[in-house]
């Protein structure tokens, strides 16, 4: 009986240790539950800083160097070549003798004619072969005056309306890569022509120790249009959702120092350059603009900036 009776005590308080492990056990995970914080997910983006300096508007087209000025050379009479007294690239002056032009038919001999350069500089072609027939027609040679070049471009149409006189110009040459030579506008036509649809304008190119000779191919930019003391930003930056444009910037995040977050900023973007973006409103020189990752993100969402994109120079 007495053995009875120690089994049943030992039984009831080996129960009771259960009931309260238990009620401990659910205590300690309802606790968890209320007590441990929800983490926010952190978005990886690459940022850039919005700069203050300069952004020129432009229309890229293309052309060959021609001399500004050429005139061609012709004989007074019809004849045979017999003498040449220059060559291609000779510096000539005026009234200088290019070429001896033989008049005389058989059985009538007569004093050859001298054709003479009608300005002075630089002998550029000289179709003029000694031994052949020309007439009065027919060119003996071509002379560039001085050292002035240009170039011929033609202009869609509807870009006629960007184009003025004296707008300036970059040309860029294949023959100097990593050089910018200038130029401006220095004739518009005043037709279009009507196959193409095109406008030709002229621009003179400045030649600083005649290193361009005609005939090269040439890139030209017109500046059509240059503004300063602007704020602009890669073009990447810009969000343009349900008729807003915005960009994220970064802040610190009020609830913890710690991290960053991500700040809506309603914009108002400007001319677009080469992927770069002129700001009239809403941002300042210095703030850091969100340029890759942002498209998962809302206002507020914490961030890690993992590389800042090089900033833009001001004078680009």
């Amino acid at each position: 009986m007495k053995n009875k009776i120690i089994i049943i005590a030992a039984a009831a308080v080996a129960l009771a240790g259960c009931s309260n492990a238990d009620k401990n056990a659910a205590g300690a995970g309802a606790n968890a539950g209320v007590d441990a914080p929800v983490e926010k997910p952190v978005f990886a983006v690459n940022a850039a800083t919005a700069v203050q300096g300069q952004i020129s508007d432009y229309l890229a087209l293309s052309g060959d160097i021609i001399s500004g000025s050429t005139v061609d050379v012709y004989s007074d009479v019809a004849g045979k070549v017999t003498r040449l007294y220059v060559s291609v690239g000779s510096r000539v002056s005026r009234n200088q003798s290019i070429a001896a032009v033989d008049p005389s038919k058989p059985g009538m001999d007569f004093v050859p004619g001298i054709a003479r350069a009608p300005i002075a500089g630089t002998v550029v072609a000289l179709p003029a072969q000694i031994g052949m027939t020309v007439a009065q027609t027919i060119p003996l040679a071509r002379i560039a005056a001085g050292g002035a070049l240009e170039t011929r471009v033609y202009v869609a149409e509807r870009f006629i309306s960007k184009i003025a006189l004296n707008q300036s110009c970059d040309i860029i040459l294949d023959a100097y890569p990593g050089e910018t030579f200038k130029g401006s506008v220095t004739e518009i036509s005043p037709t279009v022509d009507p196959t193409s649809r095109t406008m030709e304008v002229k621009i003179n190119v400045s030649n600083s120790g005649s290193r361009l000779k005609a005939g090269m191919f040439a890139k030209v930019r017109i500046v059509t249009e240059k503004k300063d003391n602007i704020v602009k930003i890669p073009a990447a930056a810009l969000i343009s959702r349900f008729g807003e444009d915005y960009v994220f910037t970064t802040a610190t995040d009020p609830e913890d120092p710690a991290f960053l977050i991500a700040k809506k900023t309603i914009v108002k973007p400007g001319i677009l350059v080469d992927n770069v973006l002129e700001i009239q409103e809403g941002l300042a020189p210095g703030q850091e603009v969100i340029v890759k990752g942002q498209t998962m993100l809302n206002d507020g969402s914490r961030v890690n900036v993992v590389e800042h994109v090089q900033p833009l120079e001001s004078g680009e």
